[in-house]
């Protein structure tokens, strides 16, 4: 099984940066079977749908601190 992507998007949120071109860019630069960890300060809920578009599911886990873990992944 290949590595997954892992992309760490919450200094551009403390920041104010969008990071939507980012996280598509990886998305796109995904291998089959390969998954996309993302790393944020905030529930990134409008990706659900977006990447769910595309065929991916994904799980989610919120840590104590309140930054949160979700890996996308498309079924098999």
């Amino acid at each position: 099984m290949t590595e997954p992507i892992v992309l760490d998007v919450r200094e551009d949120l403390r920041r104010g940066r969008e990071p939507f071109h980012k996280i598509m860019a990886a998305v796109d630069a995904l291998a089959p079977g390969q998954e996309l960890i993302l790393l944020c300060s905030l529930e990134p809920r409008p990706l659900y749908k977006v990447l769910g578009a595309k065929g991916f599911s994904h799980r989610t886990e919120e840590s104590d601190d309140g930054d949160w873990k979700v890996t996308f992944f498309r079924p098999e």
